[in-house]
């Protein structure tokens, strides 16, 4: 009684600054990001980020009931905050209501900002919904149907080529196959999803990408749209935490077995992203084409222990090489990895008895299906995961500890032709990793880590610890090393590179906040190889770090400059092809932000980068930009005007753009030139809203953009893009 009357003394006292303070019932994922993650590059998944913040917010994390390993996963809570939580949870029970937050020690009006889209307070005890699951489900008000549209206005080299129908499947080899866009340039993609909080999640999504066709025909493996994917999931089911059938993700430990979603390695959060969390399983609903399971997967509680057990069969994207016959290619068979079209590599054997024409030998990562040849290589092979999981869990939240095993079967023979560069990569059919990870909590501490070895020889391991030193200081250290002889096929733990393969490195991250108006950030790695790379023909070394100072002189202007410096060592360019000499690259990148809510209406984005590179020579480029925002409420309007100038790709700049809901725009400003983007956002009534976006970049240095099949003449592309959402 004591206490309903504490928190509905509370409720008067703060209601009116929780009205004013507190995010509106529609998040904005674009603005979190960029306050969150202000660091913007190709190191990053940041589709699979964006992804992991709607499902977050789709399903928020319930505070009565959840672990200190959750909370860590929104990577907006230190560790003092974390420990602070907990303590007042158990002294005073769990929360009756939200407003609850703001009598937690070292809980401030910012913190709860950032967390409230993301969390709920319910308590089963008193809320509980005693009717059948599917009545939940045909009653829930948490659903919607979303259906965008993406098109580049100028005609590519792809889609002029094109010279009617081609038959399929291809039974003989050719000389030459038709090398052209059989679909339209169209890109389309629907979303459905139903889903309420600890209890079920169920969606379908459907995409069609540019050049692609929307066709039924089971000889390709093509039935509607290019990519299918569904997924059911449910939770908290008598003893099942989890069951999960259709498309899924997992993540144990700290990913380097198996990783899912929020993985953003190092920028300006130069403390919490050093961990992951582990979540187990999640839904998976993106349109990214790798880098998930398909089949099914369960979590069973017994008492401190969880087990859990899944199997997948994916089928695979693949091409074979003419010289010799029927054999496969391989390279990287890691789908979480990124920054690559396509893997190369050197020769397997394929096992069913299909011929394929003369097309580019590797495996398919990209998933795009638009030209014949990449028509003939879809789903080539099986790829089939299975394993299992038991983590215990202490009675005080304090300790996570837990054992993993993972099989690997690819339904081929991986042979490779022996070359210094991939003399210790993958041979062979199948892979079985073991792993243990941890994770424990002491005070204002929390340390982690997981080693793992593969039956193909090579061990993993990465330790760290991230802490809360005193209420203004905040610090990580991890130590990782990965042998150049180890090899997980669904792992993205902390590193340096995009597998987790091949490196050793220290990382020490430090954030100081003496008051609200001033924050400092910085972040220092040293990391080495110790075999060659890609673009490296010896072993090498490296090292990086950045600085960022923000201060905030009010609530509505928020300050910072930022510098990160890093040197990697590269293969010299030689013409003559006589040298093969490894020499240090060295980049800088300096960056200057305000934002300003200028008005109730208005706000304000200024923003100018500029980098170095020097390796030989000395390049350069830079950006400014300017974002103006209108909020009208059931109107809203955004727009930029940037202005760019490059030497050359190594000084490519990245700055994250505002596009229509849930969608991901983070390009590469490269060359001369001017872009622009304007996005209109109506909301027509209180279940349907229209988006609509137009871009432009003029370029000042080409007269032609894109180079083979994505080739076109002019000097400048037009993007458009058309969304709408019904929420049922």
């Amino acid at each position: 009684m004591k206490k309903l009357l504490l928190i509905f003394g509370w409720i008067l006292l703060i209601s009116p600054l929780l009205a004013q303070n507190f995010p509106k019932e529609e998040i904005d994922l674009d603005s979190f990001i960029q306050d969150l993650f202000a660091l913007q590059d190709d190191d990053s998944n940041y589709e699979d980020l964006y992804e992991t913040l709607f499902m977050l917010y789709q399903n928020p994390v319930n505070l009565n009931r959840t672990t200190p390993e959750e909370l860590r996963s929104l990577y907006v809570l230190s560790e003092l905050q974390i420990d602070q939580f907990f303590k007042h949870v158990e002294k005073n029970g769990k929360l009756l209501t939200i407003y609850e937050l703001q009598a937690i020690p070292e809980w401030d009006m910012r913190t709860i900002y950032n967390l409230m889209p993301f969390v709920t307070v319910r308590n089963a005890g008193l809320n509980i919904d005693s009717r059948s699951l599917f009545k939940r489900i045909t009653s829930e008000e948490n659903q919607f149907l979303m259906i965008r549209y993406q098109r580049t206005l100028q005609e590519r080299e792809g889609y002029s080529r094109y010279q009617g129908n081609i038959e399929f499947p291809f039974t003989e080899y050719t000389d030459t196959i038709p090398n052209y866009y059989l679909g339209s340039p169209d890109k389309i993609y629907a979303r459905y999803r139903i889903s309420h909080t600890k209890d079920f999640s169920l969606g379908f999504t459907a995409e069609k990408d540019a050049g692609e066709q929307i066709v039924w025909n089971p000889d390709t493996k093509r039935y509607g749209a290019d990519f299918l994917s569904a997924h059911a999931v449910f939770y908290n089911k008598g003893n099942f935490k989890t069951i999960a059938v259709g498309d899924y993700q997992i993540q144990f430990g700290q990913g380097l077995l198996m990783s899912a979603g929020f993985a953003v390695g190092k920028g300006s959060e130069t403390v919490s992203t050093v961990r992951r969390s582990h979540t187990g399983i999640k839904p998976y609903s993106s349109v990214l084409e790798t880098g998930f399971l398909r089949g099914g997967a369960a979590t069973y509680e017994m008492g401190r222990f969880e087990l859990t057990g899944f199997y997948s069969r994916l089928l695979e994207d693949a091409s074979l090489d003419v010289g010799s016959g029927r054999d496969i290619e391989f390279s990287d068979l890691n789908p979480i990895a990124i920054n690559r079209d396509l893997a190369f590599g050197s020769v397997g054997t394929f096992n069913d008895g299909d011929l394929l024409p003369n097309t580019p030998t590797g495996i398919g990562i990209t998933g795009f299906h638009r030209t014949p040849s990449e028509i003939a290589r879809k789903d080539r092979f099986i790829h089939q995961t299975s394993g299992g999981n038991l983590t215990y869990k202490s009675k005080d939240k304090s300790l996570l500890a837990g054992v993993t095993a993972v099989y690997n079967n690819f339904g081929v023979s991986i042979d490779r032709d022996s070359t210094n560069f991939n003399q210790f990569e993958f041979r062979g059919r199948s892979n079985l990793n073991l792993g243990l990870h941890y994770s424990y909590n002491w005070q204002n501490f929390n340390f982690f880590g997981e080693a793992a070895r593969s039956s193909s020889g090579g061990l993993g391991m990465m330790a760290g610890l991230v802490s809360s030193l005193s209420r203004t200081v905040e610090f990580s250290l991890l130590y990782r090393n990965y042998q150049k002889d180890f090899h997980t096929f669904y792992g993205a733990a902390f590193g340096e590179f995009s597998r987790n393969i091949n490196e050793k490195g220290l990382y020490m991250g430090i954030k100081i906040q003496p008051s609200r108006r001033w924050a400092l950030s910085a972040f220092y790695d040293q990391f080495k190889s110790d075999w060659l790379r890609f673009r490296v023909n010896a072993p090498s070394s490296g090292n990086e770090y950045l600085v960022r100072l923000t201060h905030k002189p009010t609530r509505k202007i928020t300050l910072y400059a930022q510098y990160r410096f890093e040197n990697k060592a590269r293969n010299a360019d030689d013409p003559t092809g006589i040298l093969d000499l490894v020499l240090p690259t060295k980049r800088s990148q300096y960056l200057l932000n305000a934002d300003v809510k200028a008005s109730k209406y208005i706000s304000l984005k200024s923003r100018v980068q500029f980098s170095k590179f020097e390796d030989d020579e000395l390049t350069r480029g830079f950006v400014a930009l300017q974002d103006i925002n209108l909020d009208l409420g059931r109107f809203k309007f955004s727009t930029r005007f940037a202005i760019f100038e490059t030497d050359d790709f190594d000084n490519r700049q990245y700055v994250y753009e505002k596009n229509v809901l849930y969608a991901f725009s983070i390009p590469a400003y490269n060359g001369r030139g001017i872009r622009r983007y304007y996005l209109f956002r109506f909301k027509a009534r209180r279940n349907l809203d229209f988006w609509f976006r137009y871009a432009i970049t003029n370029f000042r240095d080409r007269d032609e953009i894109g180079t083979g099949l994505q080739a076109f003449e002019g000097n400048k592309i037009q993007e458009i893009t058309a969304q709408v959402r019904y929420k049922f």
